[in-house]
């Protein structure tokens, strides 16, 4: 049996299959190389226009003769063909003004081919038979809407952005995505729900927590949108957390839980304090010699500091004194 030669892979190609045996042969299955828009390098670039006072001349000029030869056909019948293609000179000339507003552009487009963005506000004249759309370049709000996710500790919690983008690529934004604005709305969700599954939403203070380091938080999600929206040709210029909140089926046992914290935390530093103001009193009334106490008599002291100064209640004031001295015989009081 004839063996059939191993073919050569073409560049960009991937043989999938192969010979398996003498007998049998499968035919290399070939992958198409990935392409994609951003692969050509393709960018915004400005479209040749006219200036407006320009077209506004020419017009008046064709305005003009098309009277003149409308006036002078009685002696020229030729001179009303000419009338009639200047009338059509004009209103050509007309049908290509185009007004630009500030912030706002015109995308042209030739036979399916991209001709260039007119980003300068004004007046222009431009190819009549060339495609315009507009394109706004004002800053816009993205209003997230709340989306529960669980934090890197597994807990379940309600977030929610606000975004301030723009288009700064034209190009990308008509004709790399498709509906621009749809692709900004889901990265963000995407973006926020990463943001949020990557960080606790509160933790020490040498970890980066959602709750406690927000402007942090901001410019990861800032970066990140910026990353994912490029392709589109938009700008992030501004992200923040509008909401965030553990999930309500947990929401009360993790309030209990930061007030558990918070109590402790409280406890600790009382306590710190206590035991310093104890040491301070014992060591005064040892250097001044105010009164001599044996180890017993300390700690009863120490106790019944920490008791007033560890105290959640105010302390009662208790006064000891001392009765009149027994007789030898005298039996106990009762």
């Amino acid at each position: 049996m004839l063996k059939q030669a191993p073919q050569e892979e073409a560049p960009g190609y991937r043989s999938e299959a192969s010979r398996t045996d003498t007998n049998t042969y499968t035919a290399p299955v070939t992958l198409m190389p990935r392409y994609t828009a951003s692969d050509t390098g393709a960018r915004e670039h400005p479209a040749g226009a006219m200036p407006g006072i320009i077209g506004l001349i020419l017009m008046l000029v064709a305005a003009v003769l098309a009277f003149m030869q409308f006036a002078g056909a009685v002696s020229n019948p030729i001179g009303i063909f000419w009338g009639i293609l200047l009338v059509i000179a004009f209103f050509w000339l007309w049908s290509s003004s185009i007004v630009i507003e500030p912030n706002g552009s015109r995308i042209l487009t030739l036979f399916g081919k991209y001709q260039g963005t007119i980003r300068q506000n004004g007046w222009f004249f431009v190819n009549p038979i060339a495609g315009k759309s507009t394109l706004s370049l004002r800053a816009r709000t993205l209003n997230g809407d709340k989306l529960k996710v669980n934090d890197s500790a597994g807990n379940p919690v309600e977030i929610a952005a606000i975004i301030i983008w723009r288009v700064s690529d034209t190009y990308r934004a008509s004709f790399e995505v498709e509906r621009y604005e749809e692709f900004v709305r889901l990265q963000s969700e995407t973006a926020v729900r990463h943001l949020a599954s990557t960080h606790p939403y509160d933790a020490e203070d040498h970890e980066i927590s959602l709750r406690r380091n927000t402007d942090i938080v901001s410019e990861d999600l800032k970066s990140e949108l910026n990353e994912r929206l490029a392709r589109a040709g938009v700008e992030v210029l501004e992200a923040r957390l509008s909401h965030l909140a553990y999930a309500p089926e947990i929401a009360g046992a993790m309030l209990r839980r930061q007030q558990a914290t918070a109590v402790i935390a409280a406890r600790q530093k009382i306590v710190e304090g206590a035991v310093g103001m104890v040491e301070l009193a014992l060591d005064r009334l040892q250097q001044h010699e105010t009164i001599n106490m044996n180890e017993r008599e300390k700690a009863a002291l120490v106790s019944n500091l920490m008791v007033v100064l560890c105290g959640d209640h105010s302390v009662q004031p208790t006064v000891n004194t001392s009765a009149a001295p027994m007789q030898p015989n005298a039996p106990p009081p009762v």
